[in-house]
């Protein structure tokens, strides 16, 4: 694979990342050890994971305190079972969500991130983050203390770079402008919901990160499976989609028809398409594969190794037309 950096960082990582979500709710341990093992023998060392995956979504906060990290111990046995592997990935973790029963037990405080980094060290069975990211927005939080925070973090030797997810673009700029006056480097990638038919992020956000040297890690790139073939599934019990993907397919279904014609035309697989039109993007550096199985995984290495030509990155661009960036999109 050819490798990319992250951003404004040196750091070398491959063009796909993969996402490790379902690695304990709906992916069991040894299979998520093969889907590992298979990365990284494909040449992928990005992976992105997070402390609150594991739990399963329809249970409770009470039900699933247990749950959560579940993730991150899955790919923390991994690492220990296979001696030098730790130095070849590049590891991504992130903090924000609940993650017990605590007033302080969330979000982007420093008692909170604080925590949150010492229990993802513990969980992954590692010395170090190379990103932590910041998982959502906390309007309670200024940047100040944030900085604070990850700086002493980085001092300390716990992490490497941070990052963000779900980032409007001016809080982006906030947080490089803050960075700066610090002297330090700042935020080096954003995980932003983007695909073929959720372009919002062209408008600033990606705007604002080609500008300040931010990478973006793409996540739901197939957005939750109308992007994989959907069309084409015809048996029901094989589907593997969201209820949101399912009650969006009656409106969108003309431009998926085009799309999956299109993709029949290429000779190739949609999820495959989708993530190879992710990979050409400016300020993209590594849309993040969701591997549940390891033809998931197989999908988002194809595309990794798949370069559309102009004419058929202009035909998904008529079938599913971005918005283009702020303020042209909406203003003279």
């Amino acid at each position: 694979m050819k490798l990319r950096t992250l951003g404004q960082a040196g750091v070398r990582v491959s063009p796909i990342a993969l996402g490790t979500m379902n690695f304990g709710p709906v992916t069991p341990a040894d299979e998520a050890h093969r889907i590992l093992d298979a990365a990284t023998a494909a040449g992928v060392n990005l992976i992105d994971t997070a402390d609150v995956y594991g739990a399963d979504a329809n249970r409770t906060i009470a039900d699933d305190s247990a749950e959560k990290g579940r993730t991150e111990r899955t790919i923390g046995n991994w690492l220990t079972q296979r001696p030098g592997r730790r130095d070849q990935v590049v590891l991504v973790s992130k903090a924000y969500g609940r993650m017990g029963p605590g007033a302080n037990d969330l979000h982007l405080s420093s008692v909170h991130l604080r925590r949150a980094c010492d229990a993802s060290l513990r969980r992954l069975q590692t010395d170090h983050l190379d990103v932590f990211m910041l998982h959502h927005v906390d309007r309670s939080t200024g940047w100040d203390e944030i900085w604070e925070t990850l700086s002493d973090l980085r001092q300390a030797g716990k992490i490497r770079y941070a990052g963000t997810s779900n980032f409007a673009a001016w809080q982006l700029v906030q947080g490089q402008e803050a960075a700066a006056r610090r002297d330090l480097l700042g935020i080096v990638v954003e995980e932003s919901i983007y695909n073929l038919m959720e372009r919002t992020v062209e408008l600033e956000v990606l705007p604002a990160c080609a500008s300040y040297g931010i990478g973006v890690m793409p996540y739901s790139p197939l957005n939750s499976g109308l992007l994989a073939g959907i069309l084409s599934k015809t048996d029901k019990a094989s589907r593997s989609e969201s209820s949101r993907a399912i009650s969006n397919l009656a409106t969108q279904r003309g431009k998926l028809e085009r799309y999956e014609k299109l993709c029949r035309d290429l000779g190739q697989a949609p999820a495959v398409v989708a993530q190879a039109w992710l990979c050409a993007q400016p300020a993209v550096v590594a849309p993040v594969v969701g591997a549940r199985t390891l033809r998931h995984l197989e999908d988002g290495i194809a595309a990794a190794e798949l370069e559309l030509d102009p004419d058929t990155l202009a035909a998904l661009d008529e079938i599913f037309p971005g918005p283009g960036p702020a303020p042209d999109a909406y203003a003279w």
